[in-house]
């Protein structure tokens, strides 16, 4: 009888202490891959091959651009082994195949498009950004990929501002990630609208100086438009971002460079009001 209550003390206690321990540790961060990328309607490279170009970076969502409609996206997940995608429905400018999508290890929910339109000479219509939610390690992420115009040197008008000030407040979701082809650089009054929104470019984080480097255009670098593809991310999520930048192709496949970057965020934040886990 005694043995039996000594044994019983004893797992007792390895389980306090292992409770005692697992409470005191930090709670495990949540590490994120992402990519962005305009395939230029797949003019220059096929599926498969954008596919295998960005298995190195061992991706967990990636946003395209001017994508092709069908099962493009789908193809470049096969060969990433990523089985979930969502394609929106509006192409932009109503370009043919100028799509937008996300491909994404985990599970896609809540799947929407944003249209974007705005009434200005100079800037093509429609714009749009497609939204999904993942969960990566048990916590959720908003993710959008979208395409929009130029909007020069005014800020309240534009595909950006519509996005900062229509749809970005109405989010839920605690953690957000943005990319694709912004065509404006970091700087630019669009810019400067998202980020006054509560986001940061990861480009800041990486310390890249961006007025020295170009995404566009990779086919024709006489035509550089600078840095107009880009990450960003909610700033009250607190993300660190530890790695990432411009990947620079030997044989260009569209003529946009591709972009990546990791991001860490922290398991638990701060409330807050009208957010969800």
């Amino acid at each position: 009888m005694r043995t039996v209550k000594l044994v019983s003390l004893i797992v007792s206690s390895l389980w306090a202490a292992t409770a005692i321990l697992a409470a005191s540790e930090p709670a495990k961060p949540i590490t994120v891959r992402v990519a962005s990328y305009n395939v230029e309607f797949g003019k220059s490279a096929t599926a498969e091959e954008i596919g295998k170009m960005l298995k190195p970076y061992k991706l967990d969502i990636i946003g395209f651009d001017e994508a092709p409609d069908g099962d493009w996206t789908a193809r470049v997940g096969k060969e990433l082994g990523m089985e979930h995608s969502y394609v929106g429905k509006i192409s932009s400018a109503n370009h043919k195949d100028k799509y937008k999508s996300i491909l994404s290890r985990t599970p896609l929910k809540g799947t929407t498009e944003h249209e974007l339109q705005v009434k200005r000479r100079r800037c093509w219509n429609p714009a749009s950004a497609v939204r999904a939610v993942t969960e990566i390690d048990g916590v959720s992420i908003a993710f959008y990929s979208l395409h929009i115009c130029t909007s020069r040197d005014r800020e309240k008008v534009g595909h950006a501002y519509r996005l900062a000030s229509e749809v970005l407040p109405k989010e839920t979701t605690q953690r957000v990630i943005i990319v694709g082809d912004f065509n404006n650089n970091i700087g630019d009054a669009a810019m400067n609208a998202i980020e006054k929104a509560g986001f940061r470019p990861t480009w800041s984080d990486l310390k890249i100086d961006v007025s020295k480097e170009f995404t566009y255009n990779a086919l024709d670098p006489s035509k550089s438009l600078g840095v107009i593809d880009h990450i960003l991310y909610n700033t009250a999520a607190g993300a660190k971002v530890t790695a990432g930048g411009i990947i620079e192709l030997k044989k260009p496949l569209s003529d946009h460079k591709p972009i990546w970057a990791e991001l860490v965020f922290p398991r638990e934040l701060k409330a807050v009001k009208g957010s969800q886990p």
